[in-house]
């Protein structure tokens, strides 16, 4: 078995899949999924690390939630209307432009968007992690398959704190006292 490689804040990208105002409220435990999303992006913008923020058919679906957005000013979001973000051009061109090979994943539908982007990512070369604690569907059931699945084809999952001090890597400085005050 090889251990895959720890990431780094140099290598890492974090992709936001589709948390978006029309979609998020069928959204199972919606209330500690939000707070977990927030974290992550409050420490990943403490550690330096770029993000991707997808919209599913904004139409429809509406706009990323406005909690998120206010902490990613300058992200503009990436529409799409394929479930595989990877698909998207607008998306893969973004993705590519940031020489980035390590994604941290998190979204809503885990079973639809996020499984399907994650095996393309990795199935790209991508080494993926999934964070479990950022992802929902509508039902559990859809999103423990979902999570399952992607352990399956070798898509690590993660936590938001996990995460966020395996990119920071020591306990000690003022990044470290940002992401202790983050997860507290």
């Amino acid at each position: 078995m090889t251990v895959p490689e720890t990431f780094k804040t140099e290598n890492t990208i974090l992709v936001l899949i589709d948390y978006q105002e029309r979609l998020f409220p069928a959204m199972h435990d919606k209330e500690t999924l939000l707070d977990n999303v927030l974290k992550l992006v409050k420490g990943v913008n403490a550690l330096g690390v770029p993000v991707l923020l997808t919209e599913q058919y904004p139409k429809g679906l509406g706009p990323t939630l406005p909690q998120i957005k206010e902490l990613l000013p300058e992200v503009m979001p990436l529409e799409k209307t394929c479930f595989d973000s990877l698909s998207e051009d607008n998306f893969s061109a973004a993705l590519k432009a940031s020489a980035r090979k390590q994604v941290l994943l998190a979204g809503i539908e885990a079973h639809i968007c996020v499984y399907q982007t994650a095996l393309s990512l990795a199935r790209s070369g991508y080494q993926v992690q999934v964070i479990d604690d950022c992802c929902s569907s509508r039902s559990l059931h859809n999103k423990e398959i979902a999570m399952f699945k992607m352990g399956a084809a070798g898509i690590s999952p993660t936590t938001t704190e996990m995460a966020l001090f395996e990119l920071l890597k020591v306990g000690r400085g003022d990044v470290f006292k940002q992401i202790s005050a983050i997860i507290k």
